[in-house]
């Protein structure tokens, strides 16, 4: 495995690989790397001759009072844990290397209007602004390419196959499936903030999706029932603190008065530190 910590070297490299006619998996990540991580490298590998991760800690995506400064890094067993799920090039640019000017001299950025508004947008304004910029920026760095983002993240993931294809961004988004805990909890590099008692605590989040999905399975069709129900689910737990749950439309991500097959359920739920998100299609079991 190689790494690299500039633009430049980045571009030539992957233009040396493409002229060889071998073609090239990005993985973006933040770091603090886990079995979901690892997944989204190995279908890379299993697609692309060279498999890009990226490890970048976005400061955009973070609102003032987030987790930003705090937020989990082990940059040596990163690199070791990407080289095993079949990373060829690690990709570790500074924030100095990523905003030339300044990180508060960014002038331009990337929304998508629409799939961002609800949800995790509502919830955290700023968010999505920040995730697309960045990358835009690491789809515009690296060219042609697959791109492998989890479906935990799926209006992440709705978002930025929006983007990629109005931009023109010559990268194919694909989505893999959410990696989980035994116990059903979705794996997340914020896990680690949570408590004995709250890790016990919260596969209550997808116990609740799981719920809401069952009913739509048996005929129910009112959508704000559904909410009601996953929503006292979660309630119900001493250590929870919820921030939403949803039944919206899986391709518009619009919420839904009506329930259905087009249905997906999502959710985000505080534990302490620990904002945790999770979703569901209508067949889950």
């Amino acid at each position: 495995m190689r790494t690299v910590t500039t633009v430049a070297e980045l571009r030539s490299l992957l233009d040396d690989e493409r002229r060889n006619h071998r073609t090239v998996g990005l993985v973006p990540t933040m770091g603090y790397l886990h079995a979901g991580h690892l997944s989204l490298m190995e279908a890379a590998a299993k697609d692309c001759d060279v498999v890009v991760t990226s490890i970048f800690v976005n400061p955009l995506q973070f609102a003032p009072g987030e987790d930003l400064e705090n937020y989990p890094r082990d940059p040596e067993g990163d690199a070791e844990k990407a080289e095993s799920a079949g990373t060829t090039v690690l990709f570790t640019p500074s924030e100095e290397e990523m905003f030339p000017d300044g990180r508060a001299s960014v002038a331009t950025t990337v929304e998508v209007a629409g799939l961002s508004a609800a949800m995790e947008g509502a919830s955290r304004r700023t968010h999505f602004g920040g995730v697309c910029t960045i990358v835009a920026k690491l789809f515009n760095i690296v060219g042609e390419s697959r791109a492998y983002f989890g479906e935990k993240d799926y209006q992440q993931l709705a978002i930025v196959r929006r983007m990629a294809r109005e931009l023109s961004f010559p990268v194919e988004v694909i989505g893999c499936p959410i990696v989980r805990e035994p116990d059903g909890l979705a794996m997340s590099s914020r896990n680690v903030y949570l408590t004995p008692d709250e890790r016990a605590e919260a596969p209550v989040l997808r116990r609740a999706l799981l719920a809401g999905a069952a009913a739509i399975r048996d005929g129910e069709t009112d959508a704000d029932r559904i909410r009601t129900l996953m929503g006292s689910m979660i309630d119900a737990a001493p250590y929870a603190r919820l921030d939403y749950v949803e039944v919206a439309d899986k391709a518009t991500l619009q919420p839904q008065a009506v329930a259905g097959p087009t249905s997906r359920l999502f959710g985000a739920v505080r534990f302490g530190r620990a904002r945790l998100i999770d979703n569901v299609g209508v067949d889950a079991g």
